[in-house]
């Protein structure tokens, strides 16, 4: 892989990662649609880190204070009970994660399944959007919210579906306004993001591979600055632009998608 694959690549997962339009299905999509050689999975495991490495250091300030176990003031106990919601709300992806890996890699990959997901979880994006009661903030989560959002996380295991696009569907559902949403979402990305990086890279030391370094470094760093910029793009704008032009990127992606490739 060259230097300006890993850039192009990068930016694709920085870019897609919170966003709510899938970036398994653009990362999924890229060699069909340009004829490029697979990345490889230390590809993959260095972007993770990119990532990852963006949104703690985006939420660094509430990760700090989850650091201080002796603060007992009222912030504190409510950013603990948040992490605890985030935790919880992880389990279901964990577990679907063991149990349909495999499934999910050889049979829902297909163009046909990324555009009709692409398309449905939009418009239903759409309707969460239109119709939630928009009254709550992330700190008023509790557990059957945590549940019910990680239950939905789960769904993102289906390439097309953008595990910020549903998490946040399901929270503005709940009720929580949009930019609450937007928030939970991304601090459910956290432990979803270090699991799937770390089951990637178990993978590579199973089956070690010459490392292109220079491809890797580059990679995570385009990925970590590109999700930065974008998580805090996203959230200053999101009660301006709302996330009707997310929808509609979505559904006319799936269309072309089902128009030249179904």
């Amino acid at each position: 892989m060259d230097l300006t694959q890993a850039v192009l690549l990068a930016l694709l997962q920085g870019l897609t990662e919170f966003l709510p339009i899938s970036s398994s299905a653009h990362l999924a999509l890229f060699p069909r649609l340009t004829g490029a050689v697979d990345q490889g999975l230390a590809f993959d495991v260095a972007v993770h880190v990119g990532t990852l490495a963006a949104v703690m250091t985006y939420f660094r300030a509430e990760l700090r204070s989850l650091l201080r176990p002796a603060a007992d003031d009222p912030q504190a106990r409510a950013l603990r009970r948040l992490a605890g919601w985030v935790l919880l709300g992880t389990v279901p992806v964990a577990l679907a994660g063991l149990l349909l890996h495999d499934t999910v890699a050889t049979l829902l990959r297909s163009v046909t399944v990324i555009a009709w997901a692409s398309i449905g979880f939009g418009l239903l994006l759409w309707a969460a959007d239109r119709y939630g009661p928009r009254r709550r903030d992330e700190y008023s989560v509790g557990w059957r919210d945590a549940l019910l959002v990680g239950c939905a996380q789960a769904l993102a295991l289906i390439p097309g579906t953008s595990r910020s696009g549903v998490t946040m569907t399901a929270a503005l559902a709940l009720g929580l306004n949009a930019r609450a949403a937007a928030r939970f979402s991304f601090l459910l990305s956290i432990p979803v993001i270090a699991l799937a990086g770390g089951y990637e890279a178990l993978g590579l030391l199973r089956a070690p591979a010459p490392v292109h370094w220079e491809a890797l470094a580059l990679g995570a760093l385009v990925a970590g600055v590109s999700a930065y910029a974008c998580i805090h793009l996203f959230l200053r704008l999101l009660e301006r632009i709302g996330f009707l032009p997310f929808v509609i990127y979505r559904v006319v992606l799936g269309l072309a998608l089902l128009l030249f490739y179904g």
